[in-house]
Formats: C-alpha cells, sequence, structure tokens
C-alpha cells in the first residue's frame, strides 16, 4: 500500500528538524555537577580584584575543575602565563625599530617579562604537584607559589613604571595597555592561589 504524505504532515516534519537543529546540546545536557562546578568558579571568583574577567576566562574549564580549588588555581596560572608568554614576544617585536627612551623602556620591560615569564612557570610548577603533597609540603608549595606569582606581577608592574618618561604614542599606549590586561590575569591568579591557605 501506498503511503500518501500530506503537506501538513511535511511542514510538521521540516518543522521538528529545525526546531532540533536550533537547540543547544550543551545546554540541554549540562548536568548538575556541570552548574555547580560553575558556580564553584564564579563563588572563587568573587574572591579577586577582577570577578568578571576571572569567571569569564575560567568558566570554560568547569569540567578540569571541578570544585577543586587546587585544579582552579592551577588552570588559573596555566592561563597567566600563556598570556605573560605572548606579551614577551609582543613587546619584543615592538622593540624593534624603536629609537631613545623608547627603545631603552621596550628592553627593559622585555627583560623584565622574561624573568615574569620564569616566576610564573616557577608557580605553575609548584600548583602542578599541589594535589599529591601531604603535611608541610602543602603549606611550602602554596607560599612558593605564591612568591613566584607576586614576583612576576611585581616585574609587569615594574616594566609599566618604565615607560612613565616616554612620550604618548602608539608603541606606549599599546604596550601599556597589553600589560593591564595581564596584570589583571596575574592578579587574579595570585587571589586563587592565596585562596588555597583559607579553603
Amino acid at each position: 500500500m501506498r503511503m500518501v504524505v500530506s503537506g501538513a504532515d511535511l511542514i510538521f516534519f521540516f518543522f521538528l528538524l529545525l526546531l532540533a537543529g536550533t537547540m543547544n546540546p550543551a545546554a540541554s545536557a549540562e548536568t548538575p555537577s556541570a552548574r555547580n562546578s560553575t558556580e564553584f568558579i564564579r563563588k572563587c571568583c568573587a574572591a579577586t580584584l577582577y570577578p568578571g574577567l576571572c569567571y569569564s576566562s575560567l568558566a570554560g574549564y568547569a569540567s578540569v575543575v571541578q570544585q577543586n580549588a587546587v585544579e582552579l588555581a592551577h588552570v588559573a596560572a596555566n592561563l597567566t602565563l600563556a598570556r605573560l608568554r605572548s606579551l614577551t614576544s609582543h613587546v619584543s617585536a615592538a622593540g624593534r625599530g624603536t629609537t631613545g627612551l623608547e627603545h631603552a623602556a621596550l628592553l627593559d620591560c622585555s627583560d623584565l617579562l622574561d624573568d615574569a615569564v620564569g616566576w610564573a612557570r616557577r608557580a605553575e610548577a609548584e600548583l602542578k604537584g599541589l594535589g599529591k603533597a601531604v603535611g608541610p609540603e602543602v603549606a611550602w608549595r602554596v607560599s612558593n607559589a605564591l612568591t613566584w606569582m607576586s614576583t612576576a606581577l611585581t616585574d609587569e608592574v615594574t616594566c609599566r613604571d618604565g615607560f612613565v618618561r616616554v612620550a604618548a604614542g602608539p608603541v606606549k599606549t599599546d604596550v601599556c595597555y597589553r600589560i593591564r590586561k595581564v596584570k589583571k590575569y596575574t592578579s587574579n591568579t595570585l587571589a586563587l592561589i592565596h585562596r588555597l591557605g583559607f579553603s
């Protein structure tokens, strides 16, 4: 027997296809655990100086972080390290073709950011091993991570301060803007590490 499909049936069928294509599978599949993880990140980020940036940069890692404060600080440290590396490359490239005070400030800034990358890398390494640490080693690693990340932040501030005597211009504006942005990531990471001592 031959099936007859009416125009109304076809319209309904295509409507269902359209509806299925516009649904957000991630939203519909979100579990209570995933919601709890993002709320955990939001709560932790509320203790930072830049909570909006903190949450927007870390919420995508909820499945990795879950509700683990150590993992959250470790992910934040990795993001800060990546930002610092990118900034260092940018400042180094910006120094080519400059002269005078601008050139000197960029050279000094590049050296300071190289150091900051090293300090941030050390902080990240301390946090990476923190999950398996026991006893006094936990406090020792947190203290080290705080020291290294704080030193990285100091280098960033010193780098920016080196442009005080440089005349206003596109290079100065660009570099100082980028430093301010990275400083926010570093500051947030520092706050999340500091929170480990009170979790």
